[in-house]
């Protein structure tokens, strides 16, 4: 086929424009690719799998599309392992080539990865609740569209001194940097508020057997707080109702407590126990009713604490590539857009940011009930634009020592 000159010469200048365009508007006709750090395998699978299955019910609602761009989401399984989660971090970003990573689920494996997402500059969404991650030690690189450890905390504890009443307080959790955060954060702001904390135990995350604190507690106290995680609320308060404490000993509980994958385990031993979360379920917007109902269709089950992770975290990746105008490439740029997201609208409610990448949104204070069979958190009160550092100064909150074993002090606790 023969080219006349002035094919030539269109032919040419085609070709000049592409070689001179830079390398990131060419790479934007490409998919966007989003790492999830996950847990696949091992005792936190079920968490895991249902971030996984919300974010991927995210990107299936939006026919894989955001921002004009094809979205691949890649999947990692850390299997729960620190070391793990960091190698398989490595291969998203290095082998994989991904834009932004979202994950990992456990505080543990974020700790073993945050200098890689530091140094890498991998723009990065965090999930884990560790104090220091959006506090003492915020990394630039990242944002928490989920909550502190203590965020939720500091609400119920509010709410127990100036709502419920209570005067004297017991409070339990794991020993563990979580159970020891979401106890600090509930303790400070009860105190604060006029409460007393009388007595404060911990107990190993593996503990085979609850016996020896049940027989420990002071049953003359106004309620009991439990600051558990996984399968250990529910695990409580079973043997909390065989010692027959039920009905002696009102129970409140962190955001893990009793989240919906623990409920649908549990029977009447779970009724009327309250607990603070920044999800519910049963919360009453245009997009959570839309959200958990089509989860519920696929797995037959209410959407908990885990699955609104992916769901919501997914619902921040597509305002910021949108406000970045796909040009997820431009790091800088995207990260830019990540840290100043503020929708008005998400299943857990408005999502905005504070200078240190953490959310600021609404908590809500749940009451375990029955609805048609089945055991939900329904929402009985709302505390709005709650902050990290509740309402804390920022800089004097800074001052002081993460929330631990030490910190705050027991100041009155009763032998």
């Amino acid at each position: 086929m023969s080219i006349d000159r002035r094919q030539f010469i269109a032919a040419a200048g085609s070709a000049a424009a592409l070689a001179s365009c830079p390398p990131l508007a060419r790479a934007q006709s490409g998919p966007i690719r989003l790492g999830l750090l996950t847990i696949r395998t091992g005792p936190l699978a079920s968490g895991g799998l249902d971030i996984e299955r919300s974010l991927q019910q995210y990107l299936r609602e939006r026919g894989q599309t955001i921002g004009g761009r094809k979205v691949e989401l890649v999947v990692a399984d850390t299997a729960g392992v620190p070391a793990t989660a960091r190698t398989k971090a490595q291969e998203l970003v290095e082998r994989n080539k991904v834009h932004a990573l979202t994950g990992p689920m456990a505080a543990f494996e974020a700790l073993a990865i945050d200098d890689y997402v530091r140094q890498q500059q991998v723009p990065t969404l965090w999930m884990p609740g560790a104090e220091d991650m959006t506090q003492r030690k915020t990394n630039p690189w990242a944002v928490r569209a989920t909550a502190t450890s203590a965020q939720c905390s500091h609400p119920m504890g509010d709410y127990c001194a100036k709502v419920l009443k209570y005067k004297r307080m017991v409070v339990i959790a794991d020993d563990l940097a979580f159970g020891h955060e979401t106890v600090g954060g509930f303790q400070r702001a009860f105190e604060d508020a006029g409460g007393k904390v009388v007595q404060r135990l911990f107990s190993p995350l593996t503990v085979p057997d609850y016996g020896s604190y049940l027989a420990q507690l002071k049953t003359d106290a106004d309620a009991i707080f439990i600051g558990f995680a996984g399968s250990n609320g529910f695990r409580f308060l079973r043997q909390f109702n065989e010692y027959g404490l039920a009905g002696k000993l009102p129970v409140v509980g962190n955001m893990t407590a009793l989240e919906e994958s623990v409920l649908r385990n549990m029977g009447d031993e779970a009724l009327g126990v309250l607990t603070a979360c920044w999800y519910s379920a049963e919360l009453d917007n245009e997009v959570n009713r839309k959200f958990s109902a089509a989860f519920r269709a696929e797995t037959r089950y209410d959407p908990g604490l885990y699955a609104a992770m992916g769901y919501v975290n997914g619902a921040v990746f597509e305002a910021a590539v949108t406000a970045a105008n796909g040009q997820v490439e431009d790091k800088a740029a995207f990260m830019k857009a990540l840290r100043e997201v503020k929708l008005a609208r998400t299943a857990r409610g408005p999502v905005s940011f504070d200078t240190y990448g953490n959310v600021v949104g609404d908590v809500y204070i749940r009451k375990v009930v029955r609805k048609e069979g089945r055991l939900v958190n329904s929402v009985i009160d709302t505390y709005p634009n709650v902050s990290q550092f509740w309402k804390y100064e920022p800089a004097a909150f800074l001052k002081e020592p993460v929330y631990s074993r030490s910190f705050p002090p027991a100041r009155h606790l009763e032998s």
